[in-house]
């Protein structure tokens, strides 16, 4: 892999708490003084939201599985690589964004001079120069196709990636949190909720879970509560999940340069459950992700720099 142009990603499935560990991570960016080529997962969905849901009823109605965000037939695999490679050779590469609310829209529409509405995707455009690092945020960021199919069909993402972090909770705060979501700021019920849940769970399998084998670090949250029933339509609205002093972080790490036995003693209650997998109280999970995430980060920089001043002589 190139040192000059590292790349970090951060995969997890809808509800998971991707957007949480980005935050972490971008406050990690912020202090190193870094400039950064954010990427958003969901800009690299193939269909806009009205195609999507066309060719949702479209595989409904032909009998088959039906069409999710997971699949690889609803996303543009193929081109997330090609991003990630061009990045690794040249620090180059078209992205765009996806359109989720009417602030989104207003803010890219005057940024471009477009007229988009959301659920739409912005045209493609080249990735701001000179910078230091990409960071992708989404469902598929160590996504590779399978030994099988088409030549022309095979993709590899994870290989391009220098630093993955695998956000997979246990599965029933993940629907939980996904179900808060949903029905908070997006205009369903639970039970359509559910049901999307079920109908991706195919997709979960084939597409989301494997990327947890190819990330460097993982971070799973178990509750400390009962989370029996997630799908709960007892209550008017639909809770969060178990708070985090509710709940224990899970972090199990695959990385030569993280040795969790000089990390976990940094942590109030933290222990070892073996050499590669650290627990502790969720109310540590920002300072665990700081304190072994920033000196991975701090390490592909120096890298980075140092080959561009060894190029430079």
């Amino acid at each position: 892999m190139s040192v000059q142009h590292p790349i970090v990603a951060v995969t997890g499935s809808s509800g998971a708490g991707t957007s949480f560990v980005k935050r972490a991570v971008e406050t990690i960016f912020e202090r190193e003084n870094l400039k950064v080529a954010v990427i958003e997962g969901d800009s690299f969905h193939k269909y806009s939201r009205v195609e999507m849901r066309a060719k949702v009823a479209e595989s409904k109605e032909n009998g088959g599985k039906p069409l999710t965000h997971f699949s690889e037939h609803a996303n543009e695999f193929q081109k997330l690589e090609e991003l990630f490679a061009s990045y690794k050779e040249t620090a180059t590469g078209k992205k765009r964004y996806y359109l989720h609310s009417d602030e989104e829209a207003a803010e890219h529409n005057a940024r471009l001079g477009t007229n988009l509405s959301p659920g739409e995707f912005t045209p493609w455009e080249e990735i701001e120069p000179d910078t230091d690092i990409l960071f992708y945020e989404g469902l598929h960021g160590a996504v590779k196709r399978k030994d099988h199919g088409p030549k022309e069909g095979m993709y590899d993402v994870a290989q391009h990636v220098d630093l993955g972090i695998g956000v997979a909770p246990v599965i029933n705060i993940e629907w939980m949190q996904k179900i808060y979501r949903d029905t908070s700021e997006r205009p369903y019920t639970v039970a359509q909720v559910r049901d999307t849940i079920m109908e991706r769970m195919d997709d979960y399998i084939e597409y989301i879970v494997p990327q947890f084998h190819r990330t460097d670090v993982n971070f799973q949250r178990v509750p400390l509560i009962d989370t029996s029933d997630p799908f709960s339509t007892q209550a008017e609205t639909a809770t969060m999940g178990p708070a985090p002093e509710d709940s224990l972080i899970i972090t199990h790490v695959r990385h030569d340069e993280v040795d969790l036995s000089t990390i976990v003693d940094k942590i109030d209650g933290a222990f070892l459950q073996n050499p590669h997998t650290m627990i502790c109280s969720g109310t540590h999970m920002v300072k665990a992700m700081d304190i072994i995430m920033t000196p991975i980060i701090q390490k592909l920089i120096a890298k980075k720099r140092a080959a561009m001043a060894a190029l430079e002589k």
